[in-house]
């Protein structure tokens, strides 16, 4: 029975990597230097500053194999002008200590090489989706799950609902998720408004984070005809302080069976923040919960007072 299950495991991953042939595009980097686990944003940033082929702690290993209690691999997707590392230092080891295989992708490299998350996000998600396929081969599972923030949430969502991510991907789990987009403040829509400025923002920014603007055409292509697409788990997690996304409503899906939550509804004290929010212990205890809902449990709630590290964090990118 074991050698029949195994035979079918190969099988249906075989399958995947046909339906999943990646396209013609720059492949994605795995980074595999060993780093340490880091407390907040902040420290990871300044760490990933000077060390960019880090990995976050217990991610990226090829010889991980899942077990039956945690069958798909766990795929961290960072956000933009960041690295696998500086958004994931703290919760790839919490998903390894559970007893995940985890992995996390540097994507979308700017072409002087000094930034990620900086290409179209159309290209980073055929990134995405090659090194889904690699990691199906070399783990020999057939399914894995997705955990995207900020950009890479939209990035994993174009992967499963554009590129036949659906056929291998159980769920999606997006954090501070640009779902129906950003005005970052009023700022947006002036760009929009002025000719020539959402050029500007590309060229300074990079495109994805262009893409992501409240009403662009990247977005309703996206969302077109619904934002999930059947066979797939969504959970969506917001704030509703988010420094990026206002509403905080665009971060929420809108299709039926999505599931949404926004963290103050779990802890009313937690004001946390769009830039620290992958630190966050509520935030990353309803994910690991959307992942592992069979040992799912409440997040112990820690009061974060509004505006929380957030200078930090924007001091360190620079």
């Amino acid at each position: 029975m074991r050698g029949t299950r195994r035979s079918l495991i190969t099988l249906v991953v075989a399958a995947s990597a046909l339906l999943l042939a990646p396209p013609a595009h720059a492949g994605p980097v795995m980074p595999i230097a060993a780093a340490p686990e880091q407390p907040d944003h902040a420290d990871a940033i300044r760490y990933a500053a000077s060390n960019r082929d880090a990995a976050p702690p217990g991610a990226n290993d090829m010889s991980c194999r899942p077990t039956a209690a945690h069958p798909n691999p766990v795929v961290l997707v960072h956000g933009t002008d960041a690295t696998a590392y500086s958004d994931w230092a703290g919760f790839a080891p919490i998903l390894k200590a559970a007893g995940f295989c985890v992995f996390a992708i540097n994507y979308g490299t700017s072409p002087d090489g000094e930034s990620n998350g900086f290409g179209v996000i159309e290209d980073s998600a055929a990134q995405l989706k090659s090194m889904t396929v690699s990691i199906l081969q070399a783990t020999g599972a057939a399914r894995v799950d997705l955990v995207g923030y900020s950009q890479g949430a939209a990035v994993a969502r174009y992967f499963v609902n554009r590129l036949g991510g659906a056929y291998v991907v159980d769920r999606w789990v997006g954090i501070a998720s640009p779902t129906y987009g950003g005005t970052m403040y009023g700022v947006a829509p002036v760009v929009q408004a002025v000719p020539g400025a959402t050029g500007l923002l590309a060229d300074e920014f990079g495109p994805g984070l262009a893409q992501l603007m409240a009403g662009s055409d990247f977005l309703d292509r996206l969302n077109a005809g619904g934002d999930t697409v059947p066979g797939v788990e969504y959970t969506s997690i917001a704030t509703e302080v988010d420094e990026v996304i206002q509403p905080y409503t665009n971060a929420l899906l809108r299709d039926p069976g999505a599931h949404n939550i926004v963290v103050q509804d779990v802890c009313p004290d937690t004001e946390v923040a769009h830039f620290t929010f992958t630190y966050d212990p509520t935030a990353l205890r309803l994910a690991l919960n959307a992942l592992d809902p069979a040992n799912a449990r409440p997040p112990t709630c820690v009061p974060v007072p509004l505006g929380a590290g957030i200078l930090d964090v924007v001091l360190a990118s620079h």
